[in-house]
């Protein structure tokens, strides 16, 4: 029963950090998947095998080699300094993804809840430095309880949107994107979503005592995450090509679906933002720890003060430079992936803190008596 626990939470950690703000509102999966007709389809069962296949093996050797944050594991893949030039370069992508996300949660108090826009700020600051305080099992326990909501929801989409006229149009849905496109979209979806996961998925396979746990879990992971890239499709599908023209295209399906089903899922993006920003800062803290001679309370909280600042300015410009540059890596990061060998279980893992026992002292000969 324990394992079993200790199996779902991975998968539910592993589904709350790929399925962030953008994959909830629905943009990311109308811009990957989507707009591709009926490639599509084809495409999220692809993405679904590699989330299962690079998943489990990133959080296997994760364990294996005793990584304890993301920037041990670069090195691992890349070499010391190549991999700790990638890693200051994912922070910076991190602290970055992480101010856009902290200004959505202050833009969704003031424009759903009638509230002021430092409140979403504060509270989401508040709430999150709390949590983090429980560390790794407080990030494993929040996703217990988010994940199933969200996949629930998910059911209630597929559910509502069978009887529409225009259900099936995920099979027939026409495109004139090209099918190289198309092809390539899927392999850039899980390689950017996992170089951004690894920051949690790391960490968390670190402290996980077998490799059974944690292949069933990111098995389970992969298929949750891909039934909910299908259930979106599914029912964006139905809507195009009008839908096209919304910002949040999941909000315009949820305003169908009765104003309960709309407040629910107003709740589930500010969670998903919520434990997307909790997991994120908490492999930006334990890559610091590594680095500064201070506590992680302290690095914690800077980090917070980085992300609360930038808020206030948005962050759009840069990360619109950074973005491509970073999806362009996260590519050879998983090519990289792919190709670096299996450490044998057993093995001592590299970056393991061992403890050597001190040889026995010996006494020279002209002493002994």
């Amino acid at each position: 029963m324990r394992q079993t626990l200790r199996t779902l939470q991975i998968a539910f950690t592993y589904i709350g950090t790929i399925v962030g703000a953008g994959f909830a509102t629905g943009r990311e999966i109308l811009q990957f998947f989507t707009q591709y007709g009926h490639w599509a389809t084809l495409t999220i069962i692809l993405s679904t095998g590699v989330f299962i296949w690079l998943g489990t093996k990133m959080m296997i050797l994760a364990r294996r080699i005793g990584a304890e944050s993301y920037e041990d594991f670069n090195c691992h893949l890349f070499g010391k300094n190549t991999g700790g030039i990638i890693s200051l370069f994912t922070l910076l992508i991190l602290v970055g993804v992480n101010s856009i996300m902290l200004a959505g949660a202050g833009a969704m108090f003031e424009e759903h809840l009638g509230l002021h826009y430092q409140t979403g700020l504060l509270v989401t600051l508040v709430g999150s430095y709390l949590l983090l305080r429980r560390g790794i099992a407080g990030i494993l326990q929040m996703n217990s309880v988010v994940v199933p909501l969200m996949l629930s929801l998910s059911l209630i989409i597929i559910f509502n949107t069978i009887d529409h006229p225009e259900a099936r149009h995920f099979i027939s849905l026409v495109t004139e994107r090209s099918a190289f496109s198309a092809w390539m979209s899927p392999f850039l979806y899980t390689a950017f979503n996992l170089g951004m996961a690894q920051a949690v998925l790391v960490p968390m396979a670190r402290h996980t005592q077998d490799d059974r746990t944690l292949t069933y879990g990111g098995i389970i992971g992969g298929l949750g995450i891909g039934f909910m890239l299908m259930a979106a499709h599914f029912a964006m599908s139905a809507h195009m090509p009008g839908i096209l023209k919304f910002e949040i295209p999941m909000a315009s399906i949820a305003l169908s679906l009765g104003t309960v089903v709309q407040f629910v899922y107003m709740l589930l993006i500010f969670l998903e933002i919520f434990s997307t920003f909790v997991a994120d800062i908490y492999g930006v803290t334990l890559q610091l720890a590594q680095r500064l001679p201070i506590s992680r309370s302290v690095i914690t909280a800077a980090v917070m003060l980085t992300c609360y600042v930038f808020s206030q300015f948005g962050f759009s410009n840069l990360l619109g430079l950074f973005y491509p540059m970073f999806g362009a890596l996260s590519l050879v990061w998983a090519v990289r992936l792919i190709v670096t060998p299996m450490v044998p279980p057993g093995k001592p893992g590299a970056f393991e803190k061992t403890t050597a026992t001190p040889a026995p002292k010996t006494v020279p000969r002209s002493t002994r008596k």
